[in-house]
């Protein structure tokens, strides 16, 4: 193989372990809105990484490309219809709020040049 293969080679299968580390992770957190429970999150989060350790030992660029357009079209498909979000969070139930400050609290603007 020479340098410029290696290089390809190299960068196609970098490109790939971040799809699958970030599929990953978006899988799990949609796994925890499934779960009612922690301990059945547990379950299904254990299920989660046998059905990506069973692919670990493919070698083929091209069938790994297959096996993780598959698995993100999987992911869609069944991907949860109201995720739990935040309230902080952008999208949640208190982004952007501002209560009011508490009885007897005074802001005070000037920064440093009080008297």
């Amino acid at each position: 193989m020479s340098i410029a293969g290696a290089a390809g080679y190299l960068t196609r299968r970098a490109a790939q372990k971040e799809r699958v580390r970030i599929l990953y992770r978006r899988a799990l957190k949609d796994t925890l809105n499934w779960a009612v429970h922690r301990h059945l999150f547990y379950q299904d989060a254990s299920e989660l990484r046998e059905k990506f350790e069973a692919n670990k030992h493919v070698e083929d660029l091209d069938a790994i490309d297959r096996l993780i357009d598959d698995a993100e079209a999987q992911f869609v498909k069944f991907q949860h219809p109201d995720p739990y979000i935040v309230p902080w969070a952008p999208g949640g139930s208190k982004f952007t709020r501002n209560p009011p400050p508490p009885e007897g609290i005074e802001i005070v603007y000037d920064y440093g040049k009080e008297e």
